[in-house]
């Protein structure tokens, strides 16, 4: 499989370019907007965003706190956004031992 930014060959089942560290094929289909619950500051909305849109979480917290100061609507879209956007689902705790084995066997 090739990368479809740099053109390098990567493997078949690789989610990441080795080479440029892009997101690669199926799994640019696969993307969802929402909000992470690990990494995120106030609400999620803008490390969802960046990563949904591929960009720099800096870059992504910088644009809202521009638009938020400059126009007062970012603070509005934002809280829009906390409320739409969905949270990630809660990762499953994996079960200590196989279903159907009791721990004294």
């Amino acid at each position: 499989m090739y990368c479809n930014y740099c053109g390098k060959v990567i493997q078949d089942d690789a989610n990441l370019c080795a080479y440029c560290g892009r997101r690669v094929g199926a799994v640019m289909a696969r993307k969802r907007l929402i909000r992470p619950r690990v990494g995120r500051k106030i609400a999620g909305v803008a490390l969802g965003m960046s990563e949904y849109f591929d960009l720099d979480i800096t870059v992504m917290r910088l644009v809202w706190l521009l638009v938020a100061i400059f126009t007062g609507v970012g603070f509005i879209a934002y809280l829009i956004a906390w409320i739409v956007m969905p949270e990630e689902p809660e990762p499953l705790p994996a079960p200590s031992h196989p279903a159907g084995v009791t721990a004294s066997q």
